[in-house]
């Protein structure tokens, strides 16, 4: 008896099993009848054959032209030497113009000798007077000019000294001396001329 209950359930697994897969197959029905492939519309394998036969061949696309552009070139880029060295200058010193001498001056003046005085006349007229006097006590030369008598040198002999005496610019005295004795030269301005005197005084 107990080996009769113990199939009970496997059998009523399996009718259920059996249930389930008949609903199952019941259920797929309409399915499988619409996903049926349509003879009409099926085509043969020579029919694709002839097709790719008849079809043209496509062309391979051309391969796309390079475009040049000035802006895509890269740029020359320069040597770090070239870009480093500063162009030198070379500065021309300035020519100077040739230094031009003056020409000389022109001596217009004349000279002459009045009473024993060597007179120099310049361009404008002015004249100047210059003697020298020697005698035993020495040597002098006087210069007058526009009214003024001037000393110029005046050297003493041996044994002589010399002295000079002018109160006024036209008159000029100059003495050579020695013990008891002298020699004078005595010049003054007059009538626009120098008029000289020399003299010896003592033994």
């Amino acid at each position: 008896m107990r080996s009769r209950r113990s199939w009970f359930p496997v059998l009523g697994w399996c009718a259920a099993t059996l249930t389930s897969v008949a609903l199952a197959s019941v259920a797929m029905l309409p399915v499988l009848r619409t996903a049926t492939a349509d003879e009409s519309a099926l085509v043969s394998v020579d029919q694709l054959r002839d097709s790719a036969e008849l079809a043209p061949t496509p062309a391979p696309p051309s391969p796309p032209t390079a475009t040049t552009s000035s802006s895509s070139a890269p740029e020359r880029t320069r040597s770090p030497s070239a870009a480093r060295s500063p162009s030198r200058t070379h500065s021309t010193p300035a020519t100077r113009p040739p230094a031009t001498t003056p020409p000389p001056a022109r001596d217009d003046s004349t000279t002459t000798v009045e009473d024993g005085w060597t007179v120099t006349t310049n361009g404008d007229g002015d004249r100047t007077y210059v003697r020298s006097f020697r005698m035993e006590g020495g040597q002098t030369v006087i210069r007058a000019a526009d009214g003024v008598v001037k000393l110029v040198t005046a050297t003493p002999a041996d044994g002589f000294s010399v002295a000079t005496v002018q109160n006024t610019a036209d008159n000029l005295a100059v003495y050579f001396n020695e013990v008891n004795h002298s020699f004078i030269v005595h010049v003054v301005w007059q009538n626009d001329k120098p008029f000289a005197e020399v003299s010896e005084v003592g033994s």
